[in-house]
C-alpha cells in the first residue's frame, strides 16, 4: 500500500504542469533594455553637464521604448522621459518630436545605438554601451550627447 502511495505521488508529480504551451516571448526591445549610467555633454562646447546619471529603457508594449531618468519621483540627469522607436535588428532607437513627459516639451533623439559589450563598467567588466543625441524644443540649438554603460547591479560598480 506504501509503494503504491509513494509511486502515485511520483507519477502525479510528473505530470503536465499546464505550462507545455506556454512560450516565454521577450519585449520586442529586450536587447536595448536595462539600466544605464550616462554622461550628458554639449555637442559643440564638449562640457560635461551630468555625470553618471541613471537611465531605464524598457518596452513600452507596443513596439517602441521608453528611455527615461526617472528615478523615484525625481529626475536625475536631464528631466528625459520619452517613448523612440527601435530598429530591433541593429539596435538602434530614434524619436522625431516625442512627446516628453518628463517636463512637457518635445525631444528628437539621433543616432541612438546599443553596443553590446562595448563599455566597461567602474571596475572594468564589458557590459553593454549606450548613445544617442537629443534637442529638446525649448532649446533647438543645442544638441546634447547622451553616452554610457550599462549598470551590473554590484555594488562595487554604483556611482
Amino acid at each position: 500500500m506504501a509503494l503504491t502511495v509513494v509511486m502515485s505521488a511520483v507519477l502525479v508529480s510528473c505530470n503536465d504542469d499546464g505550462y507545455a504551451d506556454y512560450k516565454q516571448g521577450g519585449a520586442p526591445s529586450e536587447a536595448m533594455n536595462g539600466e544605464w549610467w550616462i554622461d550628458i555633454t554639449d555637442a559643440t562646447t564638449g562640457e560635461v553637464y551630468v555625470q553618471h546619471a541613471f537611465h531605464k529603457t524598457y518596452d513600452d508594449n507596443k513596439g517602441g521604448m521608453w528611455i527615461s531618468d526617472r528615478s523615484g519621483s525625481s529626475f536625475t540627469g536631464w528631466y528625459l522621459e520619452s517613448v523612440v522607436n527601435v530598429n530591433n535588428s541593429n539596435l538602434t532607437f530614434s524619436a522625431t518630436d516625442a512627446a516628453n513627459l518628463a517636463d512637457d516639451s518635445k525631444v528628437t533623439i539621433t543616432e541612438g545605438k546599443v553596443l553590446k559589450n562595448a563599455g566597461r563598467s567602474k571596475t572594468g567588466v564589458a557590459v553593454d554601451s549606450i548613445y544617442f543625441k537629443g534637442v529638446f524644443d525649448y532649446d533647438k540649438s543645442t544638441t546634447l550627447i547622451f553616452a554610457g554603460t550599462k549598470r551590473t547591479g554590484f555594488e562595487e560598480d554604483e556611482y
